[in-house]
């Protein structure tokens, strides 16, 4: 509960505040509920002062009821999906990688989660024209193996290289190494590291390859890869 206070907006002198307190009017609430009419007459002041008052009031302090349709509205205007390629996936995915979300996966070694994760890359740098940041821990991803995937998707030597060029890969190899990518990626080091083009995608393959010596070398569930579409990107 707001109470009222001398210039908290145009109009609310001092002069006016004491003839609302006299008039038992002493918060926000007590203004905007009240009848304006007779507030003015109790208070020897003009109505339609009072009545712009409490419109500045209310837009500064009152809450207005929002449809879910504008809000699905909204959603849609600031959400970029991005495709991971494979339409089996987006549709287990609900159409895909949602932008400003992570999308984890695991499983057991060789379940495929680095595949996805190039498909992911190769995906994004060729159809979307959109630069990557790949994060590898485990020494697994070569150009040899991209080039291939990108051979399937294209015969043209130079879209294939442009595809390449696009994916921009960081090999660390421990837990220090990653926090301290990640933190600069965040704060502001994606336009940097991908060499002032849009990034689309932040893929680390894979995390627990530099948890795991953390914890004893334990692991429960095999290694796993994190794709995540950065919020920072555009859609």
């Amino acid at each position: 509960m707001v109470v009222l206070q001398e210039g908290m907006c145009p109009g609310m002198d001092g002069g006016l505040l004491r003839s609302l307190l006299a008039a038992d009017v002493k918060t926000v609430e007590d203004l905007v509920s009240s009848d304006l009419e007779e507030v003015a007459q109790k208070c020897s002041v003009s109505y339609k002062a009072l009545f712009a008052i409490r419109r500045v009031l209310l837009a500064q302090h009152t809450a207005f009821p929002v449809s879910g349709a504008d809000l699905y509205d909204e959603l849609l205007s600031s959400t970029a999906i991005i495709s991971t390629g494979n339409p089996s996936l987006d549709k287990l995915l609900d159409s895909g990688l949602y932008t400003g979300e992570v999308t984890e996966l695991s499983g057991g070694p060789g379940s495929g989660k680095s595949q996805v994760c190039f498909g992911v890359a190769v995906h994004v740098s060729h159809q979307l024209k959109q630069s990557v940041i790949y994060i590898d821990t485990t020494g697994g991803l070569t150009a040899s193996r991209l080039l291939e995937m990108l051979q399937s998707e294209t015969s043209d030597r130079d879209e294939q290289m442009e595809a390449l060029q696009r994916i921009h890969v960081f090999r660390l190899f421990d837990a220090y190494s990653l926090r301290d990518c990640l933190s600069t990626l965040r704060s502001g080091g994606l336009l940097q590291a991908s060499g002032g083009g849009s990034v689309k995608a932040v893929i680390v393959d894979s995390v627990s390859a530099v948890i795991s010596p953390l914890l004893g070398g334990r692991q429960n569930e095999g290694d796993f890869s994190s794709c995540g579409s950065s919020r920072v990107s555009q859609a």
